[in-house]
């Protein structure tokens, strides 16, 4: 397993310079001028050729891409264009929030769409199983923008249940340590403040993870209705065990793979895509940080960004990888 999980790591070390040369070369291919966006249209032509040079994006972009590198091999993620502020200390608390929205999102679809496929495939052919997937097909076809508008409309306006924006209460803001707000609320151990930031994250988690958990649905569906119909599965049955221990013991584990694959690449689709979800429910993420970097042509938020969307992607894929590993031991040989 350590070898296996030494490759992995190896891999991973192309990939991340190949990713920074990428993402560097979009960012720079995006049309407009950051200096004359920050400065406005009536800004001279000196003003607006020396803010280029202070900022350095008049000088070539090889000798960009280097001192890019080289700030980033140092853990600088460089300055925003717009706020002349530490990207690091900008983004931390964005990650945070979107890390806390992707997990309660990926929980939510991972009980619902596992469990609801597993009786689908339990149930084959009753309605159950019909409404289930019919509910999935739904759920895949459905936008998220228009599921979370919905939402708003009848939880929040109509019946008055739910908050319809933001993290927590602004009239009692919790005080973060790790920004983490659940988590933080519970350390400072106040009760009425965890319920405040959990009825928060309801709306957006659902609107988030309903796309996620009709797809988990349907494959655990599919993997299981094939697993079961395995030789070893009739052996178990045969023993006299269970209904329940063979499908959670014998059957599940076996059809896991390809249902870790999908929970994987949802994960990584959720934390860089959820910049709808997030302008809609004003939720503070890095998607939206990225988004306001584009408005703004701000080249050192927009990197930094995405390339943090797509190194945690990349981990999430490392985890997939070492956890098919545990499941399955064929795999690392």
């Amino acid at each position: 397993m350590l070898a296996y999980t030494t490759r992995r790591l190896l891999i991973m070390i192309p990939v991340l310079f190949g990713m920074t040369l990428i993402v560097f070369s979009i960012v720079h291919l995006i049309p407009g001028d950051p200096a004359r966006v920050i400065l406005g249209e009536t800004a001279t032509e000196q003003a607006i050729a020396d803010l280029r040079e202070s900022m350095g994006i008049n000088r070539p972009y090889f000798v960009q891409y280097g001192i890019y590198l080289a700030d980033l091999a140092q853990g600088d993620l460089g300055t925003s264009l717009r706020t002349n502020k530490s990207i690091t200390s900008e983004i931390g608390p964005r990650i945070a929030a979107t890390f806390e929205l992707t997990i309660f999102a990926m929980i939510f679809a991972i009980i619902i769409g596992i469990n609801a496929g597993i009786i689908s495939a339990w149930r084959q052919n009753s309605w159950f199983d019909f409404s289930a997937m019919i509910f999935a097909l739904v759920g895949v076809s459905m936008p998220v923008f228009w599921l979370a508008l919905m939402e708003q409309w009848i939880f929040a306006q109509e019946l008055g249940w739910l908050p319809s924006s933001g993290r927590q209460s602004s009239l009692d803001p919790i005080e973060p340590i790790t920004y983490f707000f659940v988590l933080d609320s519970i350390l400072h151990m106040d009760f009425e403040r965890t319920i405040s930031v959990l009825k928060h994250l309801i709306l957006p988690s659902v609107a988030l993870g309903t796309i996620p958990m009709a797809i988990i649905a349907r494959m655990t569906r599919s993997t299981m209705l094939e697993v079961m119909k395995s030789d070893y599965i009739r052996t178990v049955r045969a023993k006299g065990s269970g209904q329940f221990l063979v499908i959670y013991k014998h059957a599940l584990r076996n059809a896991m793979i390809p249902v870790l694959t999908v929970i994987g690449l949802q994960t990584g689709v959720l934390l860089g895509g959820a910049i709808l979800t997030e302008t809609i429910f004003s939720w503070p993420g890095i998607g939206r940080y990225v988004y306001e970097g584009i408005n703004y042509r701000d080249y050192p938020v927009i990197q930094s960004g995405i390339l943090v969307i797509a190194f945690i992607f990349v981990i999430i894929n490392l985890i997939v990888d070492l956890l098919y590993a545990y499941i399955d031991p064929r795999v690392k040989y």
